[in-house]
């Protein structure tokens, strides 16, 4: 292979030269220990870096080995300032004769799709409007205050507590939906900003660790549906997905459940369980394996846990938790339908190493608009233009 000029290397070594590369040796690096990936036809060694990553290591790593271009654009909103800490990794380019595109893809739909994007940022489309997420926070608000004054004005009878859980199932998963936007840094021009406020959101609102939903959303549209990648297809053994699962653990016999009837324990299990009882364990953990100690990740979590501290009486705790429990169960199904329903129904398999545009459209589907399925989804019903 040819060597380049130019100095590079994993740490910034002052000796290592840039070279030529095909896409024959780059997919050979794809291992846990040996991670490159290419980014506008330059080579990048992110094996040690990785684990910096801000996304978390394993959103940079399901990439390796491959034209991450694409993935790139899509998940920084300044590239450029990111581009930064792209420069102690270059080892290298793609040798001249090699295609921009890996692994046989089309090379035309790429191009085509990368036109689509620039021309949609040039109209100004991927512009948020301030005014619309103040009042979306505003009426998330208003629903947790009339939920406070409740409790201060009836008291924490048993009608009282019931139609609580509702109102805050409501504000709960409306807030969700909010802390989607902010968590993509997609309302403000400054990645800062967004992340206070998702961090706000999710955190304070409903108790949960952004680092958390960071490390685990990106990975899903990274590689939408597509086992060991896409953590909203891990089912642990409890579900099958797709068309090739099914098959691939009837061959090997496995039968943790009997998934001939998983259409109807579905209902017993999935929604509601998922934010309750699956959705905290993996909070948990993940900040004790991930130490996330950070005062913005520790204190929300804490402070969800004072909602009924002002309760005296036995019966008054007993209907706080009560009351959590059933707006956690109702949320739980809410999320699950409004983002199953997205993706689904759609295609399920293994690593395919599609484009990207090809990948997500196989992996999602749009739902009918209307006021009312905007407002209930969180616009999440436009999950192709998502």
């Amino acid at each position: 292979m040819g060597k380049g000029g130019e100095k590079g290397g994993e740490s910034g070594e002052p000796e290592a030269q840039l070279r030529f590369y095909t896409w024959e040796e780059i997919q050979k690096h794809n291992l846990r220990t040996d991670k490159w990936l290419v980014i506008e036809r330059k080579v990048y060694n992110i094996t040690k870096w990785a684990n910096r990553h801000p996304g978390g290591h394993r959103v940079i790593s399901h990439c390796a080995g491959e034209d991450a271009t694409d993935a790139f654009q899509a998940f920084h909103i300044n590239p450029t300032l990111v581009r930064k800490f792209l420069k102690p990794l270059l080892i290298g380019e793609l040798a001249p004769g090699e295609p921009s595109q890996d692994r046989d893809k089309n090379s035309q739909l790429v191009e085509d799709f990368r036109t689509l994007r620039k021309t949609a940022e040039d109209m100004n489309l991927f512009r948020a409007n301030p005014l619309f997420f103040s009042l979306y926070l505003a009426h998330i608000l208003a629903m947790e205050v009339l939920a406070w004054l409740m409790v201060s004005y009836f008291g924490t009878g048993w009608i009282t507590t019931l139609i609580l859980a509702c109102i805050l199932t409501t504000s709960q998963a409306q807030a969700g939906w909010l802390q989607h936007d902010f968590g993509h840094l997609s309302v403000f021009k400054k990645s800062s900003w967004n992340h206070i406020v998702h961090k706000f959101v999710i955190g304070h609102l409903k108790g949960a660790s952004a680092n958390w939903w960071n490390h685990r959303h990106f990975q899903h549209h990274a590689k939408p549906n597509i086992f060991k990648k896409d953590p909203d297809v891990n089912m642990l053994h409890v579900f099958v997905l797709g068309d090739t699962q099914p098959v691939e653990y009837g061959k090997k016999k496995l039968k943790y459940l009997p998934y001939n009837h998983q259409h109807e324990y579905f209902f017993l299990i999935f929604p509601p369980l998922l934010i309750p009882v699956y959705f905290q364990i993996q909070i948990i953990s993940t900040m004790i394996r991930r130490r996330f100690w950070a005062v913005s990740e520790t204190f929300p979590l804490a402070s969800r846990g004072l909602d009924g501290s002002s309760e005296t009486s036995p019966e008054e705790r007993g209907r706080t938790v009560g009351r959590d429990c059933v707006f956690l169960f109702l949320e739980s199904h809410w999320f699950v339908w409004v983002t199953q329903m997205n993706h689904i129904p759609m295609e399920i398999d293994s690593e395919k190493h599609r484009d990207w545009l090809s990948s997500q459209m196989a992996a999602t589907c749009n739902i009918e608009q209307s006021f009312f399925n905007d407002w209930f989804t969180g616009h999440l019903n436009f999950q192709i233009e998502h």
